[in-house]
């Protein structure tokens, strides 16, 4: 099975080799089919401390790292500016 891949925005990077990456899914609502943003937060490994807040990355599915990290960075699409 193919890891799974999601794309966000760093939106803290205050702990060690760690980043928060924020994703945001977009579905329509089940009866008035308006699109819906919903949001969810992941904790990835940042083995180099290379990215900072506002950077959008690109980020991998892995074994768990510790207690709450199950992503590693794969890759930093964009930088903030």
């Amino acid at each position: 099975m193919p890891k799974k891949e999601r794309q966000g925005v760093v939106i803290s990077d205050k702990m060690d080799k760690t980043i928060v990456v924020k994703v945001a899914s977009y579905e329509p609502h089940p009866k008035y089919k308006k699109i819906m943003e919903s949001n969810k937060n992941y904790k990835a490994h940042d083995a180099n401390n290379e990215c900072g807040i506002g950077d959008t990355v690109r980020i991998v599915e892995s074994k768990p790292i510790s207690g709450g990290k199950r992503w590693t960075l794969s890759k930093i699409v964009e930088k903030a500016k």
